[in-house]
């Protein structure tokens, strides 16, 4: 059985000393779609347009200090601890999805503060850009052949060739599609009541779906933190496990919190 031989060039073109990566690109695809998506809602609910450009610096910025502090205190502290300078080498890579979330949400309690906006109604439509947001980082993933998927001989298996030889579950793509999915999903749901959403509902089916897909899928990636070569769970399932207790608990909070309203 012949299998996908994957060997793309990372680099996505070098003109003089300026290099573009496909990460790069995918990261800006990613970041220019949740704008789009989030322009969408602000329209739709006529808020202020003008105040998504700040929003967008202080999201962007969450979510890259956080997702590289969570890379090096999540899957790699004894290293970071040794060579704390190295946390600032990003280019190196090394970005964690659970610290980027975390970032995200400690910069979206900072602007709704600043500017006097309700936290939970930016929190419940940020949920459903980021699901798109993370579509397109799982991809780069796969693009720059990282995260890699267990050893297996399903049809669809993967040679990563610039890692080694062996046929792997193409892990990157299953998270990207279920985080494609669950992106439909929060947009069908928002569109029934739009500014009439019940608060919380949206970012608690969110933290629900994706640390599920996250759990689940975290079986068929080999794993990346060395402390739990011997525990059964990995990292990214241990850190899941308090997003998706968040996420039931605000499902519920805004069931009954909406049932208080009406």
């Amino acid at each position: 059985m012949q299998h996908l031989v994957w060997d793309l060039d990372p680099v996505f073109f070098s003109i003089g000393p300026l290099t573009v990566h496909w990460y790069g690109v995918l990261f800006a695809a990613a970041i220019l779609s949740g704008l789009q998506v989030m322009k969408w809602i602000f329209q739709t609910e006529k808020q202020d347009l003008a105040a998504l450009d700040n929003l967008l610096v202080y999201i962007v910025i969450g979510v890259i200090v956080g997702a590289r502090l969570g890379h090096c205190f999540f899957y790699d502290p004894g290293y970071y601890f040794a060579n704390p300078m190295k946390i600032l080498a990003i280019w190196e890579g090394g970005l964690a999805s659970h610290g980027g979330g975390l970032g995200a949400i400690i910069a979206a309690g900072i602007y709704s503060r600043k500017h006097s906006m309700n936290f939970l109604w930016l929190l419940d439509r940020l949920a459903i850009c980021t699901a798109l947001f993370g579509f397109f980082v799982r991809s780069a993933n796969f693009v720059n052949s990282e995260i890699l998927g267990t050893a297996s001989n399903v049809p669809w298996a993967v040679i990563f060739a610039r890692i080694d030889n062996v046929t792997r579950h193409p892990s990157q793509l299953y998270e990207a599609f279920a985080y494609l999915a669950i992106f439909f999903i929060l947009m069908v749901l928002y569109k029934q009541k739009k500014s009439q959403t019940p608060q919380g509902s949206i970012l608690g089916i969110f933290l629900i779906l994706i640390f599920t897909a996250r759990f689940l899928i975290e079986m068929l990636k080999e794993k990346q933190a060395a402390y739990t070569a011997d525990i059964a769970l990995t990292a990214g399932q241990m850190l899941s496990i308090p997003f998706f207790i968040a996420g039931v608990v605000l499902v519920i909070w805004s069931l009954k919190n909406n049932k208080q309203v009406q």
